[in-house]
């Protein structure tokens, strides 16, 4: 979907932001890049649709290179969602949301169904909130608006930019949650910028470290946790994540699928890659949850399962 061959940054000051980047990102991956300040992470996201210019090699989208694209035409099938939630002041929440299905001369009916649609899918009633303006919104409500308007014109990949930092910690967590069930939905592919560890190792079902503008490791967030590839991945994982065994591989535990209760509507979804803790909260009020890994659903657990594993888990450690 995404690829970067060889790709470089230097500014005219000399800085190298980027250095001879080599990326492949797969078709309705969750990708994120997480980095120290500094790192080149928000570089290269910018290079993706040509917000910062590169210096050396290519990048495709689709096997084009990205410069081959009429500059409007690559922006409008990009969703870009900024830290800065940057909804114009003046405008409705709906005519936020319509401004690039507007460009791209959808009729009126159609842009308003899909406002409908959008302010649904992020659990905002159309009825309440279309008419409003931004200063009548929380920071989490905005910033669910900044998502949807990403989403309008139903582009291919969606490009985040530190999206939830400035926001507090309950709202943050809501919106990671959010976007995860979002994502299960509508399977963008998504390229997320952040520097918390912990949001990446939750949202991501790759993720890419940076350092001085080098790729440092790839790989799934079990993998990093359990893998990493040297001593600054180890020290940036124990200084903002969550502890190795918090990241449990509960994938052997797994009850097979049931087609009759994957289909009833109340079962929850959890991702393979959500976080011991976060399960056993989601446990405390289910009795049992679908496991969905790569887009399906491979599984069923419940609080026995954990349990087992648990126990299992700890006789390993020699801890019981």
């Amino acid at each position: 979907m995404i690829k970067f061959e060889d790709v470089s940054k230097m500014y005219e000051d000399g800085t190298a932001a980027v250095h001879s980047l080599n990326l492949d990102i797969k078709k309705g991956e969750f990708f994120v890049i997480i980095g120290p300040s500094g790192c080149g992470k928000t570089t290269t996201l910018k290079m993706i649709n040509r917000l910062i210019p590169l210096s050396e090699g290519t990048i495709l989208i689709n096997n084009k290179k990205v410069s081959e694209y009429d500059i409007h035409e690559l922006r409008w099938n990009i969703g870009y969602v900024l830290q800065q939630i940057a909804l114009f002041p003046h405008m409705t929440i709906e005519e936020n949301i319509s401004i690039v299905p507007e460009l791209k001369n959808w009729n009126r009916q159609k842009i308003k169904a899909r406002v409908t649609e959008l302010l649904h899918m992020v659990g905002l009633d159309p009825h309440i909130y279309r008419n409003r303006k931004p200063s009548e919104l929380s920071g989490g409500q905005q910033q669910r608006v900044g998502v949807v308007r990403a989403l309008a014109a139903d582009p291919e990949m969606i490009l985040m930019d530190e999206p939830f930092s400035a926001l507090d910690p309950i709202s943050r967590e809501k919106l990671q949650n959010d976007m995860l069930e979002l994502q299960r939905k509508i399977q963008k592919t998504i390229v997320f910028v952040t520097h918390d560890m912990k949001e990446a190792l939750k949202l991501a079902d790759r993720l890419c470290v940076m350092k001085e503008g080098k790729v440092v490791q790839i790989g799934t967030p079990e993998g990093i946790i359990h893998h990493p590839i040297n001593r600054f991945v180890r020290d940036f994982i124990g200084s903002t994540a969550a502890q190795p065994e918090e990241f449990l591989n509960i994938e052997q535990f797994l009850q097979p699928i049931c087609t009759s209760i994957i289909s009833q509507p109340l079962i929850k979804i959890i991702s393979i890659h959500t976080p011991l803790q976060e399960i056993l909260e989601k446990l405390a009020h289910e009795e049992e949850l679908a496991v969905e890994k790569d887009g399906n659903v491979i599984g069923i657990i419940n609080r026995q399962m954990i349990i087992k594993y648990m126990s299992t888990h700890l006789q390993e450690r020699g801890r019981v």
